[in-house]
């Protein structure tokens, strides 16, 4: 069981990579088992299907990262420091796990249905971590009135965007880089309420 643990984790991880590099449609499970140094009827014995490894890629970093977030959102501290921290954890936690956060952002569209909807569950389930701090900002007034829906997005987005970017010889440290996010988050979650986007060409 050890040995099969272990073997499976070596196979999301390689996986991962290749998907990220090569892309979901672009890797083949001979490739991914040669990679991983097993033959691809042992890699079957794993994963019945290249979708099922996707999913399961995805399924394993939501169900690490949502809870230390959710911990976060959670607890005792200001609303503004906690949108912080839990956006600094994400942005951490993305470029730690690039390769893995890579397939939830950018190959997760390729899922057949069934994996699809399992994995559009646990994706909105996330993003209610930040809603639900979002709307206790607004109700307590730190926060101004706004699209909590589109804030979020905006905000993941933002920090989604470091796995397609992020090098460990930028310049920036994983932490530097989302102490500067949690910034801009908070900064313009807590901006005054009469500095509301205008509409684009107004001059305004």
């Amino acid at each position: 069981m050890k040995n099969g643990t272990s073997t499976r984790e070596r196979i999301r991880r390689e996986a991962a990579a290749l998907f990220r590099e090569k892309g979901f449609n672009g890797t083949s499970m001979a490739e991914l088992a040669t990679e991983v140094g097993i033959t691809k009827s042992s890699l079957y014995h794993h994963y019945r299907s290249k979708q099922a490894l996707l999913s399961e890629i995805i399924e394993v970093t939501v169900d690490r990262v949502a809870p230390l977030v959710e911990e976060v959102a959670q607890s005792d501290l200001p609303i503004r420091e906690r949108l912080g921290r839990a956006v600094a954890l994400h942005t951490v936690e993305a470029i730690h796990d690039q390769d893995s956060v890579a397939c939830f952002v950018e190959e997760g569209r390729y899922l057949a249905p069934d994996f699809m909807a399992a994995h559009v569950v646990k994706r909105d389930r996330y993003e209610l971590i930040f809603r639900r701090m979002f709307e206790e900002g607004i109700t307590s007034g730190e926060f101004m009135d706004q699209d909590v829906g589109l804030a979020v997005k905006a905000i993941l987005g933002m920090c989604n965007s470091v796995v397609r970017w992020y090098r460990p010889d930028g310049g920036y440290t994983p932490e530097q880089i989302a102490a500067q996010f949690a910034y801009f988050a908070v900064r313009g979650a807590a901006a005054a309420r009469d500095l509301s986007p205008s509409s684009p060409g107004s001059g305004t």
